[in-house]
């Protein structure tokens, strides 16, 4: 199934260097160039193409008009493209929005593109606009101020398998094997009962993939699988440690106290 793509940016070269670069990969086809931003809208909106490389400095309507533009459609994957390494990106590298430098480099063009399969392979319309909204709330809170509010179509609607790249492979891990999670920054470590994986994603992202009744933050870097937990067991200063069915512990902070109480009947 090929990925059909969008490119947007006001200078021409720069289309046809990433034209270039795309053309290796056989899976991305590119349907449409726009060279700004009002074009950008009209074309995605009758397009409905799965992914957009978007030039965030744009005259006009830049890259950031043009996602609040197309909010009321299911929108595509936006991979921004940018020439200043400013607020903007360390925000959608958080958000786990995909961005590239400009010039590209084609080892980070490889590996966008495999996040970019992979949520493709995963995508649900209601948690992408989500994830989108709270970029813009960060970088663009005034684009904010026009957006209709929207019913919480994507309640209950979690995540069962997870693909993690890692070590060069690709595994699909079932969420209910996973025991916890462990943050390092930008980077989660996903631990099971036999295996440690790392994935590319913030906690706060990966917390909204996962079912909130099972899986429950214990401390600042650490969320754990509830079902996974076999025993409590005290610790001082108002902590405690959860013991999970593989033997391994997991420490909970003070702050999130209130996660015991549901094992206290």
């Amino acid at each position: 199934m090929s990925i059909r793509t969008i490119l947007v940016d006001d200078e021409k070269l720069a289309i046809q260097g990433l034209q270039l670069r795309l053309d290796k990969y056989p899976d991305v086809e590119i349907i449409d160039t726009c060279s700004n931003g009002r074009e950008a809208i009209r074309k995605i909106k009758t397009e409905k193409p799965d992914l957009v490389f978007l030039d965030i400095q744009m005259p006009g309507f830049d890259g950031f008009s043009v996602v609040k533009g197309v909010m009321e459609i299911e929108p595509p994957l936006f991979v921004f493209v940018t020439a200043y390494q400013e607020h903007a990106v360390r925000a959608f590298e958080a958000n786990a929005v995909n961005y590239l430098m400009k010039p590209v480099e084609e080892d980070k063009l490889a590996d966008t593109l495999d996040r970019v399969r992979t949520r493709i392979s995963e995508k649900k319309s209601a948690e992408e606009a989500e994830k989108l909204k709270s970029v813009l709330a960060e970088v663009a809170p005034d684009a904010m101020d026009a957006m209709p509010d929207e019913a919480e179509a994507g309640t209950g609607r979690y995540e069962k398998l997870i693909n993690i790249k890692d070590r060069g492979q690709i595994f699909r891990i079932d969420v209910d094997s996973i025991e916890h999670i462990e943050a390092a920054g930008d980077y989660m470590c996903i631990r099971t009962a036999d295996n440690s994986l790392i994935l590319r994603e913030t906690m706060k992202d990966l917390e909204r993939r996962l079912d909130p009744r099972v899986f429950q933050r214990v401390h600042r870097s650490t969320i754990v699988n509830l079902n996974q937990v076999r025993q409590v067991k005290p610790h001082t200063n108002g902590e405690c440690f959860l013991i999970l069915e593989s033997g391994a512990q997991v420490k909970v902070s003070r702050s999130y106290r209130d996660v015991i109480a549901r094992f206290v009947h």
